[in-house]
């Protein structure tokens, strides 16, 4: 695929977020595209919002963690989108989604906040954990671009792995006071619990899949910088949501965020 391509992508993908429109998947139009091809259509998404919406880099999400949204996308590694700082929400707030986004599905994760950097390769859990300030419960709300979810692995890179919002919850905790491989997550959508999980559900445990975003951007020559928000992945399915659901995740020995639809 070649720039100009690039290009269009990236900016016929940004014009469907600021519409709210969403568009025919990239690859029923051009199936040659490759993954390499994807991540560059994704940067020039990111270098849109910076540029004519003044947003800034403050994370990445790693996406595809778990072993059935591999096969659903027939991959065997994850992937990455950036968090720009107009996706950012606290615990409690109200998310205006039928305005802002499209195809709405929430997901409860484990954030990582880094108080030093990480460069990959040859990131270890060790290393990841020593650079990690805190965890927090988080939720990640995953929107697409592409009509009705039919999305392959190189659509959902290039529309930046399907990212939306996301909120951090009410409690920070070390990494070093809980048990991430196996503390367990409680979703509950409108009072009725929809969805469990625990921490091994991403890619065995959240550490590893943030060792292997740290690793696999140092192979692109990113590095994940002190300060920054890293969502790890889903523990659950993705559960739909809509105006006027109200939702909480409840991650145990970490803690709780909640969120309002609108």
């Amino acid at each position: 695929m070649d720039q100009q391509q690039i290009q269009h992508y990236g900016q016929e993908l940004y014009q469907a977020l600021r519409s709210v429109t969403p568009i025919e998947p990239i690859t029923s139009r051009s199936p040659e595209i490759t993954l390499d091809d994807a991540y560059n259509i994704q940067l020039e998404i990111v270098r849109q919002r910076m540029e004519l919406d003044g947003e800034t880099i403050i994370g990445k999400k790693i996406g595809c963690t778990s072993k059935p949204v591999q096969a659903m996308l027939k991959v065997n590694q994850p992937d990455f989108g950036h968090l720009l700082s107009g996706m950012a929400y606290n615990d409690g707030d109200t998310l205006p989604i039928s305005t802002h986004l499209m195809q709405v599905k929430a997901e409860g994760e484990i954030a990582f906040i880094l108080k030093r950097d990480l460069s990959g390769p040859g990131i270890t859990n060790a290393d990841v954990l020593a650079a990690t300030e805190c965890v927090m419960p988080c939720f990640e709300i995953c929107d697409s671009r592409i009509r009705d979810w039919q999305i392959n692995i190189q659509d959902t890179v290039a529309d930046n792995a399907s990212s939306g919002l996301f909120v951090l919850g009410d409690h920070a905790v070390s990494p070093e006071k809980v048990d991430l491989t196996v503390c367990g997550m409680l979703l509950e959508k409108n009072g009725e619990v929809v969805a469990t999980g625990a921490g091994a559900a991403s890619l065995g445990s959240p550490v590893n899949a943030v060792a292997w975003l740290a690793n696999t951007l140092g192979e692109r020559g990113i590095t994940l910088k002190a300060g920054e928000v890293i969502l790890s992945g889903a523990l659950a399915a993705m559960v739909p949501a809509a105006a006027g659901d109200h939702m909480r995740v409840t991650i145990g020995g970490i803690g709780s965020a909640s969120v309002l639809f609108s």
